[in-house]
Protein backbone atom coordinates (compact mmCIF):
# COMPACT_ATOMS: atom_id res chain seq x y z
CA UNK A 1 0.00 0.00 0.00
CA UNK A 2 1.40 3.41 -0.97
CA UNK A 3 2.47 5.48 2.03
CA UNK A 4 0.96 8.92 2.56
CA UNK A 5 2.99 11.86 1.25
CA UNK A 6 3.08 15.45 2.45
CA UNK A 7 4.38 18.68 0.94
CA UNK A 8 7.69 19.34 2.65
CA UNK A 9 9.91 21.52 0.36
CA UNK A 10 13.61 21.96 0.84
CA UNK A 11 15.00 25.42 1.38
CA UNK A 12 17.12 25.23 -1.79
CA UNK A 13 14.14 24.30 -3.98
CA UNK A 14 12.04 27.09 -2.48
CA UNK A 15 14.75 29.73 -2.89
CA UNK A 16 15.19 28.80 -6.56
CA UNK A 17 11.55 28.29 -7.50
CA UNK A 18 9.59 31.09 -5.87
CA UNK A 19 11.69 33.95 -7.31
CA UNK A 20 11.50 32.32 -10.77
CA UNK A 21 7.70 32.12 -10.52
CA UNK A 22 7.55 35.75 -9.38
CA UNK A 23 9.65 36.84 -12.37
CA UNK A 24 7.45 34.89 -14.82
CA UNK A 25 4.28 36.39 -13.35
CA UNK A 26 5.83 39.84 -13.59
CA UNK A 27 6.75 39.29 -17.25
CA UNK A 28 3.22 38.08 -18.00
CA UNK A 29 1.73 41.18 -16.39
CA UNK A 30 4.15 43.41 -18.31
CA UNK A 31 3.06 41.78 -21.56
CA UNK A 32 -0.58 42.52 -20.71
CA UNK A 33 0.37 46.16 -20.18
CA UNK A 34 2.15 46.13 -23.54
CA UNK A 35 -0.98 44.63 -25.09
CA UNK A 36 -3.02 47.65 -24.04
CA UNK A 37 -0.32 50.06 -25.20
CA UNK A 38 -0.03 48.37 -28.61
CA UNK A 39 -3.80 48.30 -29.13
CA UNK A 40 -3.96 52.03 -28.36
CA UNK A 41 -1.07 52.71 -30.74
CA UNK A 42 -2.75 50.75 -33.54
CA UNK A 43 -5.96 52.71 -33.03
CA UNK A 44 -4.11 56.04 -33.18
CA UNK A 45 -2.24 55.00 -36.33
CA UNK A 46 -5.46 53.96 -38.07
CA UNK A 47 -7.01 57.27 -37.07
CA UNK A 48 -4.12 59.17 -38.64
CA UNK A 49 -4.28 57.20 -41.87
CA UNK A 50 -8.06 57.67 -42.15
CA UNK A 51 -7.90 61.44 -41.54
CA UNK A 52 -8.38 63.74 -44.58
CA UNK A 53 -5.08 64.60 -46.31
CA UNK A 54 -3.40 67.88 -45.44
CA UNK A 55 -0.53 69.75 -47.07
CA UNK A 56 2.83 68.71 -45.66
CA UNK A 57 4.36 71.80 -43.99
CA UNK A 58 7.56 73.29 -45.35
CA UNK A 59 9.18 73.16 -41.90
CA UNK A 60 8.95 69.91 -39.92
CA UNK A 61 9.99 70.57 -36.35
CA UNK A 62 9.10 67.03 -35.25
CA UNK A 63 8.77 64.54 -38.15
CA UNK A 64 7.50 61.85 -35.76
CA UNK A 65 4.27 63.83 -35.34
CA UNK A 66 3.61 63.34 -39.06
CA UNK A 67 4.23 59.62 -39.33
CA UNK A 68 1.25 57.76 -40.85
CA UNK A 69 -0.43 61.08 -41.75
CA UNK A 70 -2.08 61.42 -45.15
CA UNK A 71 -0.52 64.40 -46.92
CA UNK A 72 -0.46 66.24 -50.23
CA UNK A 73 2.56 67.61 -52.08
CA UNK A 74 3.09 69.69 -55.19
CA UNK A 75 6.30 69.63 -57.19
CA UNK A 76 8.23 67.64 -59.75
CA UNK A 77 9.95 64.27 -59.76
CA UNK A 78 13.71 64.09 -60.34
CA UNK A 79 13.49 60.90 -62.38
CA UNK A 80 17.15 60.87 -63.30
CA UNK A 81 17.98 60.14 -59.66
CA UNK A 82 15.47 57.43 -58.85
CA UNK A 83 16.60 54.48 -56.73
CA UNK A 84 15.47 50.87 -56.52
CA UNK A 85 14.81 49.31 -53.12
CA UNK A 86 14.29 45.61 -52.38
CA UNK A 87 10.60 44.71 -52.10
CA UNK A 88 8.54 41.73 -51.08
CA UNK A 89 7.05 39.75 -53.99
CA UNK A 90 3.62 40.90 -55.12
CA UNK A 91 1.14 38.36 -56.48
CA UNK A 92 3.98 35.93 -57.11
CA UNK A 93 6.13 38.50 -58.91
CA UNK A 94 9.57 39.54 -57.73
CA UNK A 95 10.42 43.20 -58.06
CA UNK A 96 11.46 46.46 -56.46
CA UNK A 97 10.05 49.66 -55.02
CA UNK A 98 10.98 52.87 -56.83
CA UNK A 99 12.12 55.76 -54.63
CA UNK A 100 12.31 59.07 -56.48
CA UNK A 101 13.41 62.49 -55.17
CA UNK A 102 10.58 65.03 -55.35
CA UNK A 103 11.39 68.75 -55.54
CA UNK A 104 8.65 70.61 -53.75
CA UNK A 105 7.06 73.62 -55.43
CA UNK A 106 6.52 75.42 -52.11
CA UNK A 107 10.22 75.86 -51.39
CA UNK A 108 10.31 72.96 -48.96
CA UNK A 109 13.31 71.40 -50.66
CA UNK A 110 13.56 67.77 -51.75
CA UNK A 111 11.72 64.87 -50.21
CA UNK A 112 11.98 61.19 -51.11
CA UNK A 113 8.83 59.57 -52.48
CA UNK A 114 8.37 55.81 -52.55
CA UNK A 115 6.29 55.41 -55.71
CA UNK A 116 5.65 51.73 -55.10
CA UNK A 117 6.22 48.36 -56.70
CA UNK A 118 7.50 47.51 -60.18
CA UNK A 119 8.01 43.90 -61.33
CA UNK A 120 11.47 42.71 -62.27
CA UNK A 121 10.91 43.16 -66.00
CA UNK A 122 9.99 46.83 -65.46
CA UNK A 123 12.93 47.79 -63.28
CA UNK A 124 14.46 49.84 -66.12
CA UNK A 125 12.91 53.30 -66.64
CA UNK A 126 12.75 52.62 -70.41
CA UNK A 127 10.15 49.91 -69.71
CA UNK A 128 7.76 52.28 -67.91
CA UNK A 129 8.14 55.58 -69.73
CA UNK A 130 4.48 56.49 -69.27
CA UNK A 131 4.88 56.53 -65.51
CA UNK A 132 7.71 59.08 -65.54
CA UNK A 133 5.49 62.09 -64.91
CA UNK A 134 6.97 65.33 -66.27
CA UNK A 135 6.58 68.83 -64.94
CA UNK A 136 4.78 69.99 -61.81
CA UNK A 137 2.32 67.46 -60.41
CA UNK A 138 0.25 66.96 -57.28
CA UNK A 139 0.80 63.93 -55.09
CA UNK A 140 -1.05 62.19 -52.25
CA UNK A 141 0.74 59.87 -49.89
CA UNK A 142 1.38 58.59 -46.37
CA UNK A 143 4.32 59.86 -44.33
CA UNK A 144 6.65 57.17 -43.02
CA UNK A 145 9.83 57.44 -40.97
CA UNK A 146 12.84 55.35 -41.98
CA UNK A 147 13.16 52.06 -40.12
CA UNK A 148 16.32 50.78 -38.49
CA UNK A 149 17.87 47.68 -40.07
CA UNK A 150 16.68 44.35 -38.72
CA UNK A 151 18.97 42.11 -36.70
CA UNK A 152 19.83 39.91 -39.69
CA UNK A 153 19.21 42.49 -42.41
CA UNK A 154 22.28 43.49 -44.44
CA UNK A 155 23.35 47.10 -44.47
CA UNK A 156 22.83 49.38 -47.45
CA UNK A 157 25.75 49.67 -49.83
CA UNK A 158 25.70 53.23 -51.20
CA UNK A 159 26.49 53.12 -54.89
CA UNK A 160 24.93 49.68 -55.36
CA UNK A 161 22.16 49.45 -57.99
CA UNK A 162 19.62 48.30 -55.36
CA UNK A 163 19.19 49.46 -51.77
CA UNK A 164 18.04 47.25 -48.92
CA UNK A 165 15.90 49.90 -47.21
CA UNK A 166 15.06 53.57 -47.50
CA UNK A 167 17.67 55.78 -45.81
CA UNK A 168 17.10 59.47 -46.71
CA UNK A 169 20.46 60.93 -45.54
CA UNK A 170 22.53 58.14 -47.15
CA UNK A 171 20.49 58.26 -50.36
CA UNK A 172 20.83 62.03 -50.54
CA UNK A 173 24.60 61.73 -50.23
CA UNK A 174 24.83 58.95 -52.81
CA UNK A 175 22.62 60.83 -55.28
CA UNK A 176 24.39 64.16 -54.65
CA UNK A 177 21.21 65.82 -53.50
CA UNK A 178 20.91 68.69 -51.03
CA UNK A 179 19.73 67.77 -47.58
CA UNK A 180 16.41 65.92 -47.77
CA UNK A 181 13.66 65.61 -45.18
CA UNK A 182 14.28 62.79 -42.67
CA UNK A 183 11.19 60.91 -43.84
CA UNK A 184 9.66 59.35 -46.92
CA UNK A 185 6.22 59.80 -48.46
CA UNK A 186 4.67 56.58 -49.77
CA UNK A 187 2.58 57.50 -52.80
CA UNK A 188 -0.95 56.12 -52.79
CA UNK A 189 -2.07 53.94 -55.74
CA UNK A 190 -3.91 55.29 -58.76
CA UNK A 191 -1.73 58.34 -59.42
CA UNK A 192 0.63 57.02 -62.09
CA UNK A 193 -0.18 56.85 -65.81
CA UNK A 194 0.23 53.28 -67.00
CA UNK A 195 0.01 51.99 -63.41
CA UNK A 196 3.76 51.61 -62.79
CA UNK A 197 5.11 52.26 -60.26
CA UNK A 198 1.97 50.95 -58.60
CA UNK A 199 1.87 53.13 -55.50
CA UNK A 200 1.52 51.74 -51.98
CA UNK A 201 -1.64 50.96 -50.06
CA UNK A 202 -1.46 52.34 -46.50
CA UNK A 203 0.47 49.74 -44.55
CA UNK A 204 0.92 49.45 -40.82
CA UNK A 205 3.35 46.82 -39.61
CA UNK A 206 2.64 46.82 -35.90
CA UNK A 207 2.22 43.19 -34.85
CA UNK A 208 0.42 42.71 -31.54
CA UNK A 209 1.41 39.32 -30.11
CA UNK A 210 1.51 40.40 -26.48
CA UNK A 211 -1.54 38.35 -25.47
CA UNK A 212 0.14 35.10 -26.48
CA UNK A 213 3.40 36.21 -24.84
CA UNK A 214 1.49 36.87 -21.60
CA UNK A 215 -0.21 33.47 -21.81
CA UNK A 216 3.18 31.84 -22.34
CA UNK A 217 4.72 33.45 -19.24
CA UNK A 218 1.69 32.68 -17.06
CA UNK A 219 1.66 29.10 -18.37
CA UNK A 220 5.34 28.67 -17.55
CA UNK A 221 4.76 30.03 -14.04
CA UNK A 222 1.88 27.61 -13.50
CA UNK A 223 3.90 24.68 -14.83
CA UNK A 224 6.85 25.48 -12.60
CA UNK A 225 4.54 25.79 -9.58
CA UNK A 226 3.07 22.33 -10.27
CA UNK A 227 6.51 20.79 -10.75
CA UNK A 228 7.68 22.41 -7.52
CA UNK A 229 4.76 21.05 -5.48
CA UNK A 230 4.95 17.54 -6.92
CA UNK A 231 8.71 17.29 -6.60
CA UNK A 232 8.66 18.38 -2.97
CA UNK A 233 6.12 15.84 -1.74
CA UNK A 234 7.75 13.33 0.60
CA UNK A 235 6.65 10.32 2.67
CA UNK A 236 5.36 11.13 6.13
CA UNK A 237 7.98 10.59 8.78
CA UNK A 238 5.57 8.44 10.87
CA UNK A 239 4.91 6.21 7.87
CA UNK A 240 1.30 7.39 7.77
CA UNK A 241 0.34 5.19 10.79
CA UNK A 242 -2.28 6.36 13.23
CA UNK A 243 -0.96 7.30 16.66
CA UNK A 244 -3.54 6.79 19.42
CA UNK A 245 -3.79 9.55 21.96
CA UNK A 246 -1.91 8.93 25.15
CA UNK A 247 -4.04 7.54 27.94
Amino acid sequence: MTSARVFRPTRAATLMTLPAIAVMLGLGTWQLQRLGWKADLQARVQERIAAPPVALPVALDDPALWEFRSVTLSGRFLHDRETLVLARPRQGQAGYEVVTPFERADGGGVILVNRGFVPMDHRLPANRVEGRIKGVTNLRGIVRLPTAPGLFQPENAPGAPVWVRVDPPAMAAALKLPAVAPLVVEALPGQTPGGLPAGIEPRVELPNNHAQYAATWYGLAATLAVVYVLSQRRPRRDGGKHRPDAA
